[in-house]
């Protein structure tokens, strides 16, 4: 399969191997971020609605309390294990979490695999706050940014996971398929939410969402 640098080639029939994410990875290494500015890591949606056009989606879970379960989500961050969800995986789980960092993610959806690419735009590691926000590449299905925050509040010591992101259609395909990609990202918000209160020892919480279509 010839890959073109855009996302005319990113869907397959088959999971990748270790020979060809490679080669992915290589493919997608200079590939630009094609979003502009919708987020930020600090404060989310710039602005009081996303533009037209594109998708808002936030969500928040509990992950439980005290200094150990922020830690242990730190370290889920590092190994990626939010995006370890048997349909969703990331290409490189050794990849770090630093601005500029390439994140290849490989999704399993009906009969069909796709691998798009984003890249970090922006990181925080703070005594309270560890996450990301990246952005899609030109080699993505969609066009938008996506942030992922673990919080630990001093106070109370409770610790969340934040999920936000703004993004619209860029594929012809997904654009024909629209509502099937938003159930799509719904139900990746969810699992991941899942997947990390699980790593960090925690049975699945309640979980607060909002969203703009």
């Amino acid at each position: 399969m010839t890959h073109t640098g855009d996302t005319g080639s990113v869907f397959r029939l088959s999971r990748t191997s270790e020979d060809e994410r490679r080669e992915l990875l290589a493919t997608a290494s200079n590939a630009p971020v094609s979003s502009p500015d919708l987020l930020s890591l600090a404060d989310g949606l710039l602005g009081s609605k996303p533009p037209t056009g594109f998708a808002h989606d936030c969500s928040r879970s509990d992950l439980g309390q005290g200094q150990q379960i922020f830690e242990a989500a730190r370290d889920a961050f590092h190994r990626w294990q939010q995006f370890d969800l048997g349909w969703v995986q990331v290409l490189d789980p050794g990849a770090k979490i630093a601005t500029g960092q390439l994140v290849g993610v490989e999704v399993h959806t009906v009969c069909l695999w796709s691998v798009v690419f984003n890249r970090i735009v922006e990181t925080v590691d703070s005594p309270s706050r560890f996450g990301f926000m990246y952005a899609t590449t030109t080699m993505h299905i969609e066009q938008g940014q996506e942030r992922f925050v673990v919080e630990f509040d001093p106070a109370t010591e409770a610790v969340s996971y934040l999920i936000e992101a703004v993004s619209r259609p860029r594929h012809p395909l997904a654009r024909l398929a629209y509502p099937f990609s938003r159930a799509m990202q719904h139900r990746f918000a969810r699992d991941s939410h899942e997947r990390l209160a699980h790593f960090v020892g925690r049975a699945p919480s309640s979980r607060s969402e909002a969203q703009v279509g």
